[in-house]
């Protein structure tokens, strides 16, 4: 009982000092996170926010076709969020579908872009703003979503043509906003932390996608 009620006395007694460096760290902290938010939020001031152009594209010879405003955050990326990651999904279903959906409010996600069968590029969401894509919002906020029509488990799906127009894609995100090409910047859905996706699935040709990447001569070493 003594050995204990010592242990005890001398934990609470760490555990007092720890509190009070703890407090000042936290409160230190709180400085730095509040700092961060304001810098993000900077461009909210009037006249402060990027000029924007009604449909507006940011890949040459993409489609504009919007998407619901209740699918994405209106942001001044990368001024306020750094992006440094692309991510690869599947939309599991037809490309009109995928439009379709991600024009319904009620949806709650969308992608920036979706590239079709053809290699047709059509984008939903400017690169500037958050689209809800990854299912975790640090990865919203750091990334840019490319949908890519068709279903995880036919490889015959993913066609020459999409993938050299989304190699292309990415490509120009990547030089864009300096983003390395290689596997750590450029991921699938199902790389995501915590998201219950599976796409682009095993069907994705990941080493002949990032060969295409490379070989565009936008592309980031």
């Amino acid at each position: 009982m003594g050995e204990k009620q010592a242990s005890a006395d001398g934990d609470r007694r760490i555990g007092r000092r720890a509190l009070l460096i703890g407090g000042t760290a936290a409160a230190v902290g709180s400085a730095v996170l509040a700092r961060d938010e304001l810098a993000r939020l900077w461009w909210r001031a009037p006249g402060v926010e990027k000029p924007r152009v009604q449909g507006a594209v940011d890949f040459r010879g993409a489609q504009w076709v919007a998407a619901s405003d209740a699918n994405w955050r209106r942001a001044d990326r990368p001024d306020d969020y750094g992006i440094d990651m692309v991510i690869i999904h599947v939309t599991q279903g037809s490309f009109a579908s995928a439009v379709k959906v991600f024009q319904d409010p009620g949806h709650g996600a969308a992608a920036h872009y979706i590239v079709r069968k053809d290699g047709h590029i059509t984008q939903m969401i400017r690169e500037l703003d958050v689209a809800y894509h990854a299912g975790n919002r640090a990865y919203n906020e750091r990334s840019v979503g490319i949908e890519h029509e068709g279903f995880v488990d036919r490889p015959e799906d993913f066609t020459d043509e999409m993938y050299a127009a989304s190699a292309r894609l990415t490509a120009g995100i990547c030089a864009r906003y300096a983003i390395p090409v290689d596997r750590e910047h450029i991921i699938g859905h199902v790389e995501v932390p915590g998201t219950d996706h599976t796409d682009p699935g095993e069907h994705w040709d990941w080493e002949r996608y990032m060969r295409l990447v490379r070989k565009v001569p936008s592309a980031s070493a």
